[in-house]
């Protein structure tokens, strides 16, 4: 089954002053083209191959046989003569409006296709342009370089239910010696469980509808938010030696709630708008308005932590605690380790995006999102395995009396903290494109 296109009611409205200009019984007195091109024949379109800068056919190319005057320029893909593809849809008289007639256009070769709506007469300037384009693949509505998506989403959904159940089945052997951490872990893996099967029913109702389900969308958006927000919250507290070196937090405990609150907020509105808006207004001002404020807190999250670890490592070699010691050393160099693949990642994502501005690699733009998720999901199973449930735990608990036993706590505590490190490596300085 080929790839299909569709237009759906277009409707092309010109200015009254342009309409004003012809007379009542005039035929063709304005013409919009709407040309379909693959984004390898983007040369094509234009005189470039007649050594000229001009779009439109001037006089003189009309005069050589090239193209015809008030038409844009196309040269034929010689493997395909009947590409680019160019529909063209004309004004009558005086009328203001004309709507494009509805066309099927199939599809046959694999690939990324632009659509443009192009003019060449100067008097139709201020045309607007109301209606929609129907794309569908023979697997469903999904664009190409999204549909990996859904299988990947589908497949993370599984292997998150693998891992909820491996965990459900320790948690329920050792369920009397249950820690407040084995808690945190457990809430991680149900939102990333959830978190996963929203994204992929979204994915789903997107592909066999062709819109997407606002409220699918919605809730998928804000398991992602909390999901970030608790990870790096907790990552935060364990890093200030919470519930390890120290009994509480103090007196910054509503610092440290009021910066969950604020970047709860701001990753939530910056999802909704990426996943919800329209994407032609998510640029320039707006886009910066968006994605600082996250660039900001994420920044203020990894200067935080790590400036608390340092002050942890050495009050713990004061104290000469060897064993919470050498657990926070683990600790930080794990934690190290995921930031510098973290900002790895993120620089080949800038390079990607800059040497691939129009999509032509589309079939492996679905790796970037995809990366994220599956650092993620290892680290938080890595975690799962060195600290699950153990019939043992009591005497790793924090102690008043801050003794050698008492250390040892940190190796249940921490990991809690290193679940947290699961999100922290998805700490984008820039946000990676979701949808196309």
């Amino acid at each position: 089954m080929d790839c299909s296109f569709r237009f759906d009611t277009v409707v092309f409205r010109r200015t009254l002053e342009s309409a004003s200009r012809h007379e009542e019984m005039q035929q063709k007195t304005g013409l919009v083209e709407a040309i379909i091109v693959e984004i390898q024949d983007r040369d094509k379109i234009g005189g470039s191959y007649l050594h000229s800068d001009a779009i439109c056919c001037t006089p003189e190319l009309d005069k050589e046989k090239f193209c015809r005057v008030g038409e844009v320029i196309i040269r034929p893909n010689p493997d395909n003569p009947e590409w680019p593809k160019r529909i063209q849809t004309f004004f009558e008289g005086k009328n203001e409006e004309t709507t494009m007639l509805p066309q099927l256009v199939s599809i046959n070769k694999t690939g990324m296709y632009y659509l443009y709506f192009m003019f060449c007469d100067p008097q139709l300037k201020g045309l607007k342009i109301t209606g929609r384009t129907v794309w569908r693949n023979p697997q469903g509505y999904l664009p190409g370089k999204m549909a990996p998506m859904m299988t990947f989403y589908g497949f993370m959904s599984l292997a998150y239910l693998a891992l909820g159940l491996l965990w459900f089945i320790q948690f329920v052997r050792c369920w009397k010696d249950i820690l407040q951490l084995h808690y945190h872990i457990t809430a991680v893996i149900a939102l990333g469980m959830c978190e996963m099967a929203f994204w992929y029913f979204e994915y789903a109702n997107f592909n066999s509808t062709g819109t997407r389900p606002m409220g699918i969308t919605i809730w998928a958006v804000t398991f992602t938010a909390v999901k970030k927000t608790v990870s790096r919250l907790l990552l935060l507290v364990v890093s200030m030696g919470y519930g390890i070196v120290l009994p509480t937090l103090g007196g910054i405990t509503s610092r440290v709630a009021a910066l969950g609150f604020i970047y709860f907020v701001a990753s939530e509105a910056l999802e909704l708008v990426e996943n919800l808006g329209n994407i032609n207004d998510f640029s320039g001002k707006t886009r910066l308005f968006l994605v600082l404020p996250v660039a900001i807190l994420d920044a203020t999250f990894i200067i935080w932590i790590f400036s608390s670890l340092s002050r942890i490592l050495e009050k713990l070699q004061l104290r000469r605690s060897m064993a919470k010691l050498e657990l926070y050393r683990k600790f930080t160099n794990s934690l190290a380790v995921s930031v510098l693949i973290s900002i790895a990642w993120i620089g080949y994502e800038l390079y990607f995006n800059a040497t691939d501005p129009l999509s032509e690699l589309w079939q492996r733009a679905w790796i970037i999102p995809a990366f994220w998720n599956v650092l993620s999901y290892a680290l938080l199973a890595i975690i799962c395995i060195l600290w699950s449930p153990s019939r043992n735990p009591t005497g790793f608990a924090y102690s008043e009396d801050a003794g050698e036993g008492a250390d040892e706590e940190g190796l249940s505590l921490v990991g809690s903290a290193m679940k947290g490190t699961g999100d922290m490596v998805n700490m984008h300085i820039f946000p990676e494109d979701k949808r196309a």
